[in-house]
Formats: structure tokens, C-alpha cells, sequence
């Protein structure tokens, strides 16, 4: 025993403790950054379900001075959608009144309150009949009848709109929950525009055009129901007090009447959204191909257009104002599609040869490329004479020194040398130029220097064009080589 202990107290490499996870680095940081996200993000302590459930309920009814209200906004963004005005929209979005019922719905889904449901549909169903018939009477009698951006951009529904309401709604039940108030809920009738709907649908009524209505009036569905499903799943995970049934039977069956509800609002968004997808990556194509083989001297694409059609093939029609253009090149740019997996199209190639023939649009576009071309032409003209001017100046100061010379020895032969330049001088805060000429004789004698250089100086200043010269001579002694050379020259 005692040689046992001895060895094992003698060994060089005795067995190391395990290590505890609690001195893991990695444990260490991993449990930090879960705690950090869990106060970040964590919201069950924030809820107040008591005093959210009485807020939701309070503004529920459409009455007095909230029916009014509801007009009001609900004319303001008529207008704003008439005259495509994308502010005056979003003012009547911020004081409408729209989400009390919608918010409702979704809270007695979630507490199983079924009075507070069939209050928050009554409600609905008074708002959404205010609101089409204050926008069809707008609509009815309104002069302007045209269908703007604003108005279309409501009848066309797609998958997008959901994920838009659903997320919409859960910001909009969370800032519901808080005590202090904020502008999320106006912010979130803004972004999942309840009251555009409501009014492109009152112009399809108007109108007569049932695809307008039908289009516009699901998308307020879809964002009314996604509103209050996302209203439903905050209040179950924040564990709102939910009131039993007393009939399990009559339970399953309401969430599989919410279960049915949601597959169809959801499905045709989703058939809707697989179209819209493939028109804009089919459109996409269209857009290279005309950018990348569609042209022509002296004709101007004024109008492209692409057509779908159930049943038909689609057509890519295209308005060209100017010379016709040769069928040879046509049929080049038909046998291009191909290349751009557009084989399944007619490209239909229109010349209209007077301006009677062309439409609004096409009249408008073709007056738009003129006008650019106008102003195109006018920036190169002005462009042209700045580099004019510029040259100009260049000229001016480029100084014929070796001509000159010549000139003034042929009429002053004692003159040996000229030497010219432009010198920058800066007095009182202002730059001014000012020619130097310096001026060197060889003359012994010195008789009449004087006023030859004034001579000189008068004959430079015209001779250059120039104000003043400054001229200042200097005489100069030759060695007599040079004399004898001079006097050879001469």
C-alpha cells in the first residue's frame, strides 16, 4: 500500500482534473449572447393583457363621431386616388379608423370571447359599408373617371400583400400592447393600406367595372384577416386570459372554420403571385431584347406594350414614328425572340405616318423625345461656343513672337532681340493681366530709342489687339563676331 501511494505521489505525469464546462470560453460567450437576446428581444414581460384587451375593445364600434371620421377619410383618399395623389392617400390613412373591428376579430379569436367576435363583425360590416358607398358616390360623381397608378395599383392582390398584412398586423397588436402609445398603428394602416382598397372597389361599383371591385375587395380581405390572425397568434403567445368552452366540440369546429378561412384567402394570393412573378420575368426579357436589338435611323420607338391574353398568344406590340422601316429588318428582329425565349410571342411592329393616327400617349411620349432631343441639341450648341470662346482666348494669348521680330527688325534695324509675356497682377481684391515687352538694342548710339519704343509699343498693342503694353528696353553689346556676322545678314 505504502509503495502504491509513494509511486502515484512520485509520478512525473500525474492525470489532469477534467475540465469544467462552466470555464468553457465558448459556454461562457454562448450563454452571454443568449442572455442578451432574451432582454432584447423578450416580450412577455412587457404585455399588459388586461388593460390591451379593454383598449382593442374600446375602439371596436363604428359610431357618432367615428362614422364621421370614416367618411371624411374615406373621401379625402378617393380624392387623393382620383387625382393620383400618393400623399393625400396616406393623410386619410392616418386618420382613419379602420383597425378597431379588424384588431377586434383577431383579439376574441384569441380569448375565446365570441360576443366581442360577433361585436367586431357587426362593426366591420357597418365600416365596410360606409366606406363603399361613400367612395361609390364619390366615384358616381366625380367628372374625373380616368384610372390612375394609384387606383390600379390596389386591384391585383398577390402573396407580397400577405406577408405585408400578417407582419403589419403583429407590429401593430405589440405597440397595441404597451402602455405608453405610439404611431405603429397608424403606421400599420399605412403599409397594409385597408382604405385604398375600400375606395378602388367603390370606383369599380361607380364604373361598372366588376374586376376592379372584385380585386380591390380582396385585398381589403386579405389584409383585414391577416391583420387579425397576426392579432390572434400575439395574444395565444403572450397568454392572454382565455375564456373555456364550454362545448369542445363547438371549439374544434371554429378553428377549423379559421383553418378553412385562411387556405381560402390564401391560395388564389398565391395563384396571383405565381403570375405576377412570371409576367415580370417574362416582361424582363422583353425589356433586353428591345434594348439590345430593336432600332433604326430615323424612326423613333415611341410606345412598347406588352399583351396577355387567355388563350392567345402574347403580343409585343411596338409604335415607331419616323421613316418606315424595311420588312427585312423586321423579320431580323422576329427571328431574335428565339434567343431571348420569347419564340411563343408576335412582335407586331406599328408605323402610324401622321400624328392623327398615333394616340394620346403615343402623341405625348413622341412630343417627350422631341423635347429631349431639343435640349440635347441646345446643351451641344452651347457647349460649342463656350469651346469657341475658349479657343478664341486660346488664339489671343498665343503670341507670334518669331513674326513679330521679323516685322520690327525689317522697320528698326538696331533692334536685336524681342521678348514678350503675359504677366498676372493682383491689386485692391481683383486679378489683372498685363503684356510685358522688353525690348534689346544694339546701338552705341542711343539717339531716338526712346520714342522708337513708344513707337513700337503703340504698333504692339494693335498689332496684338491688346489695351496697354508695357515696354521697356535694354541695350545690348555684340562681340565682333556677331557684328561682322549682323552686318553680313543685313
Amino acid at each position: 500500500m505504502t509503495t502504491d501511494s509513494n509511486t502515484e505521489a512520485n509520478s512525473p505525469n500525474p492525470s489532469p482534473e477534467p475540465h469544467h464546462p462552466e470555464h468553457n470560453p465558448l459556454a461562457i460567450a454562448f450563454r452571454y449572447v443568449r442572455k442578451f437576446l432574451n432582454q432584447t428581444l423578450r416580450i412577455e414581460g412587457n404585455a399588459h393583457p388586461q388593460e390591451t384587451i379593454e383598449s382593442i375593445k374600446a375602439d371596436i364600434d363604428f359610431q357618432g363621431y367615428n362614422v364621421w371620421i370614416l367618411i371624411f377619410s374615406i373621401l379625402i383618399a378617393s380624392i387623393g386616388l382620383n387625382v393620383n395623389s400618393g400623399a393625400v392617400v396616406i393623410g386619410a390613412m392616418l386618420i382613419s379608423p379602420l383597425m378597431g373591428p379588424i384588431l377586434g376579430m383577431g383579439l376574441s379569436m384569441g380569448i375565446n370571447d365570441w360576443a366581442t367576435m360577433k361585436r367586431s363583425l357587426r362593426n366591420f360590416a357597418i365600416m365596410f359599408s360606409v366606406s363603399i358607398i361613400t367612395s361609390t358616390i364619390y366615384f358616381s360623381l366625380t367628372p374625373l373617371v380616368d384610372a390612375q397608378s394609384e387606383l390600379l395599383a390596389r386591384t391585383r392582390p398577390t402573396l407580397l400583400d400577405v406577408f405585408v398584412a400578417f407582419i403589419g398586423g403583429l407590429a401593430g397588436i405589440l405597440a397595441a400592447n404597451r402602455r405608453i402609445k405610439t404611431n405603429v398603428v397608424p403606421g400599420v394602416a399605412i403599409a397594409t393600406a385597408l382604405m385604398p382598397p375600400l375606395c378602388t372597389a367603390g370606383y369599380g361599383l361607380a364604373t361598372g367595372q366588376w374586376s376592379f371591385f372584385m380585386g380591390a375587395f380582396y385585398l381589403f380581405l386579405i389584409n383585414s384577416i391577416f391583420i387579425s390572425l397576426a392579432t390572434f397568434v400575439i395574444v395565444r403567445f403572450l397568454n392572454f386570459p382565455v375564456k373555456e368552452f364550454v362545448d369542445q366540440v363547438r371549439a374544434k369546429r371554429a378553428r377549423r372554420y379559421i383553418v378553412a378561412v385562411i387556405l381560402i384567402i390564401v391560395v388564389p394570393s398565391g395563384y396571383t403571385f405565381y403570375n405576377v412573378v412570371t409576367e415580370s420575368y417574362f416582361n424582363r426579357r422583353v425589356e433586353s431584347f428591345i434594348s439590345e436589338n430593336v432600332f433604326y435611323d430615323g424612326a423613333e420607338l415611341v410606345k412598347k406594350e406588352v399583351v396577355h391574353e387567355e388563350g392567345h398568344e402574347t403580343q409585343i406590340n411596338l409604335v415607331f414614328f419616323g421613316e418606315p422601316i424595311p420588312g427585312k429588318i423586321i423579320d431580323s428582329w422576329r427571328s431574335k425572340l428565339g434567343a431571348y425565349n420569347l419564340e411563343g410571342s408576335v412582335l407586331k411592329v406599328v408605323q402610324p405616318q401622321s400624328m392623327d393616327q398615333m394616340n394620346s400617349e403615343e402623341v405625348t411620349k413622341l412630343v417627350d423625345v422631341f423635347s429631349k432631343s431639343q435640349l440635347e441639341i441646345q446643351d451641344k450648341d452651347r457647349t460649342i461656343a463656350e469651346l469657341k470662346l475658349a479657343l478664341e482666348g486660346e488664339r489671343r494669348q498665343h503670341l507670334p513672337l518669331q513674326q513679330i521680330h521679323k516685322e520690327l527688325q525689317v522697320m528698326y534695324p538696331r533692334l536685336h532681340s524681342v521678348s514678350m509675356a503675359r504677366m498676372v497682377e493682383f491689386t485692391e481684391g481683383a486679378t489683372d493681366t498685363l503684356m510685358m515687352a522688353e525690348l534689346k538694342w544694339n546701338a552705341p548710339d542711343t539717339t531716338g530709342l526712346d520714342a522708337e519704343c513708344k513707337t513700337i509699343g503703340r504698333w504692339l498693342e494693335a498689332r496684338l489687339q491688346v489695351d496697354t503694353i508695357s515696354v521697356q528696353r535694354k541695350l545690348v553689346k555684340l562681340k565682333p563676331m556677331e557684328v561682322e556676322l549682323k552686318g553680313l545678314k543685313n
